[in-house]
């Protein structure tokens, strides 16, 4: 049996992960007490349903800090369990909870929004590093959705290397494992032919590649990337996200992870790209 754990921060986006599952087969189940999750498991695995989701988080309560220890016992006992875990930005979830004008779960008389928030990660800190992170500060909801889809598609068994453009202006995304800095290299926006464009357009990718420095630094990430990325299969890794940052996301830092991604999927790698900045 497959099954998807789906956690994270309040607001980041749990809800319509779980709804792009239910559309890709899967049988949903929200916002499960930690500790009935071996037992709905068992019990929905017997049943015969062989694609399963389950939201866990802090409407738990005081149970969620045992979800490591019953994610492990899963996986001991056969489970195909992956886990994945949402979050944004404290500003970001602090103005989507003012737009929608919810309550925080962990909402009091005593707590602002901000300490809510800052009181969920530190009791998520522990879950987060066990499943593969996506930060949903700067993604729209179609965006997310696509991004879900990807998660559910590719080989289980392999490690996937996620190459992620991003723009610096915008933020450090909070789910990357290495992050790369492109700004030092010549940039296409001050050319006016090349600032509409993107790092996928021949144009662009024809000005970065006339430049040594750029074929070199490409060059130094390939052979840093190649070198190290035994040690995170040792690890039991199922993603890797290489981060790769220009200034607005648009065009250095784009064709940084379509050539990455090309060089390591003419290897065998099983490789994903996104685009923050051009979703």
């Amino acid at each position: 049996m497959q099954l998807i754990l789906i956690s994270g921060l309040s607001g980041s986006g749990k809800s319509i992960a779980l709804n792009v599952l239910e559309d890709c087969g899967f049988y949903c189940v929200d916002n499960l007490p930690a500790q009935l999750l071996p037992n709905i498991a068992g019990f929905l695995d017997q049943a015969g349903h062989k694609r399963i989701a389950i939201s866990v988080d802090v409407r738990s309560g005081g149970q969620i800090r045992q979800l490591p220890d019953i994610i492990a016992h899963l996986k001991a006992q056969g489970f195909d369990l992956r886990l994945l875990f949402l979050e944004a930005k404290t500003e970001t979830l602090v103005k989507r909870f003012s737009e929608t004008r919810r309550h925080h779960p962990l909402n009091s008389d005593q707590r602002t929004l901000q300490e809510c928030i800052q009181l969920e990660h530190g009791l998520l800190e522990p879950i987060s590093a066990l499943g593969h992170r996506i930060d949903t500060s700067d993604l729209n909801p179609n965006a997310l959705r696509a991004w879900i889809k990807d998660f559910v598609d590719f080989d289980r068994s392999r490690l996937t290397l996620l190459f992620q453009s991003f723009g610096f202006k915008h933020g450090i995304p909070l789910d990357a494992d290495c992050v790369f800095d492109m700004r030092c290299l010549p940039n296409p926006h001050y050319d006016p032919q090349l600032r509409p464009l993107t790092g996928k357009d021949a144009a662009v990718a024809a000005f970065l590649e006339a430049d040594a420095n750029v074929q070199k630094m490409l060059g130094d990430i390939q052979r840093f990337v190649e070198e190290w990325l035994p040690c995170f299969v040792r690890d039991n890794r199922n993603y890797l996200t290489i981060a790769l940052g220009c200034t607005g996301g648009q065009h250095r830092s784009v064709f940084f992870a379509e050539k990455l991604a090309e060089h390591f999927r003419s290897s065998g790698q099983q490789t994903m790209v996104r685009h923050r900045e051009l979703t």
